[in-house]
């Protein structure tokens, strides 16, 4: 068996510890915890009739008094790169965790999620920045924790890059 680190990065408050219990217990509370430090979980998944361990690194959020623990880094194998749809300035805190991760580990694979698609007509990201971060080759999904949307897609795609890449 297979065990693979990834990480959930992003600004304060983007829904990361909401996508995890999503993912790994099927459930969504709209409770808002905060996140302190970094929480673990994991979950096993089959790709290719091979079982992979993915051990979830929740990492507390960016914002201007706290930042992302770069050495909870070490040892991961991809991040997904989580940005609120209805708060476009998480966009750009993304955009510099990516910069800042690649510097740190190098190039390893990640997804941007869009996360809180269920709100769409609050958004504030719009199509044309959605197409720069194509542009620059990243993959975008749109996600909601609220209704499952893109989630189960999301960890399997990261999965699936992580372990094409070996």
């Amino acid at each position: 068996m297979i065990q693979k680190k990834i990480c959930l990065l992003g600004a304060f408050a983007v829904g990361k510890t909401s996508l995890v219990a999503r993912y790994v217990k099927s459930i969504y509370s709209d409770q808002y915890l905060t996140t302190v430090g970094v929480k673990v979980d994991k979950k096993s998944i089959t790709l290719n009739d091979q079982e992979i361990t993915l051990i979830v690194w929740d990492l507390a959020g960016e914002d201007e008094f706290q930042k992302v623990q770069m050495a909870y880094l070490r040892g991961t194998s991809g991040y997904l790169l989580v940005a609120d749809g209805t708060r476009g300035n998480t966009l750009e805190t993304a955009r510099m965790l990516s910069q800042r991760t690649s510097e740190t580990v190098g190039q390893i694979p990640f997804i941007l999620l869009l996360n809180k698609v269920d709100l769409i007509d609050e958004w504030e990201i719009d199509q044309r920045a959605i197409e720069e971060c194509e542009a620059q080759g990243w993959t975008v999904i749109k996600t909601s924790a609220m209704t499952g949307e893109g989630v189960e897609e999301s960890f399997t795609r990261l999965a699936e890059m992580i372990v094409s890449m070996q």
